[in-house]
């Protein structure tokens, strides 16, 4: 990776139905829940007074909502790379109750049947990564849980399964920066 990529701030929607139950919610478009609102605006109390040369949001109205909310819909652009992972014949479904046809079903190994597997999500964050290389300054994304998992890994240079280890609650903030010439995480779900 280039040493010269901006700070990125991650922004994880706010909470939604399916994120209170544990529900996979890849594509399904759902909306904020009350709490996911003020979660969204608790974001743009944090976020207030920086300055962003690029700001994405992924399609979904969960991410555009918080994003709207956050102050930033009128800056944003859309960007379909940021969909959330993809689960298929999962989505819907908790883990547990995937483990019960398929008992040692791990995401970031065996990914979804009919869905995303880890290098197809690998890739589309990358493709984010290369659009922020040649900026100059701070950019800011409006996504999900695992897909900003999978970014993390990425900017860290590491395998899409390495993401299993940074959560990232609903509403909360993450910062990637660096520190001299290693790409960092700065903050975590603050």
């Amino acid at each position: 990776m280039n040493e010269t990529l901006p700070i990125i701030y991650l922004a994880r929607h706010g909470e939604t139905a399916w994120s209170l139950s544990g529900q996979h919610t890849g594509l399904t478009d759902l909306p904020l829940t009350k709490h996911g609102e003020q979660n969204a605006r608790g974001l743009a109390t944090r976020l207030e007074g920086l300055k962003f040369v690029k700001v994405f949001s992924s399609p979904l109205q969960r991410a555009i909502r918080t994003c709207e909310l956050a102050g930033f819909k009128s800056v944003a652009a859309i960007d379909p790379d940021l969909v959330e992972w993809d689960y298929g014949e999962y989505e819907g479904l908790t883990t547990p109750e995937i483990r019960e046809t398929t008992p040692s079903w791990w995401l970031w190994r065996d990914g979804c049947p009919g869905g995303e597997m880890p290098p197809e999500i690998g890739t589309r964050v990358d493709r984010v990564l290369e659009r922020f290389a040649s900026v100059a300054g701070s950019g800011l994304v409006f996504a999900h849980g695992h897909v900003l998992r999978v970014f993390t890994a990425r900017w860290l240079e590491m395998e899409v399964a390495a993401g299993a280890r940074f959560k990232l609650e609903a509403g909360s903030l993450g910062v990637l920066g660096h520190e001299r010439e290693t790409q960092v995480i700065e903050r975590w779900s603050a």
